[in-house]
């Protein structure tokens, strides 16, 4: 029940910062042509959670439930793209990079295709 709890006070506060500077940038691009928000928020939350996996495999400085607060919680709430981007990096540093290939295509090709049929779907259910 702990890790549920560290999980979701860390989502809470991930996500208010990801909707706090998705906002921030989107506004500051000035243009409405590009999700430049998004964007900068999937990249800072791949290097963040690149840069602690990288010292907690280093230093062991995470336990399992301060493992469930930053990066299930705050970086999965800042942004999930991030937890895609780690779970590919180690899929290559394990050497499955057809794997690694795979994961990509699989979540970029298919997250597309489910929210195309979700767009449909919806659209069939409030015409």
């Amino acid at each position: 029940m702990t890790n549920i709890l560290l999980v979701g006070f860390g989502g809470f506060i991930g996500s208010v910062l990801r909707y706090l500077l998705s906002g921030y940038v989107q506004q500051s691009a000035n243009r409405l042509d590009f999700p430049f928000g998004t964007l900068a928020v999937n990249l800072i939350g791949c290097f963040v959670i690149g840069l602690l996996a990288q010292f907690g495999e280093k230093y062991g400085a995470f336990s399992n439930e301060s493992r469930a607060f930053l990066f299930m919680g705050v970086l999965g709430g800042f942004t999930t793209f991030s937890a895609f981007g780690n779970d590919t990096v180690n899929l290559m540093r394990q050497d499955f990079v057809v794997n690694a290939f795979a994961n990509v295509g699989a979540n970029v090709i298919l997250g597309l295709l489910a929210v195309w049929l979700g767009h449909i779907v919806g659209h069939l259910i409030w015409r």
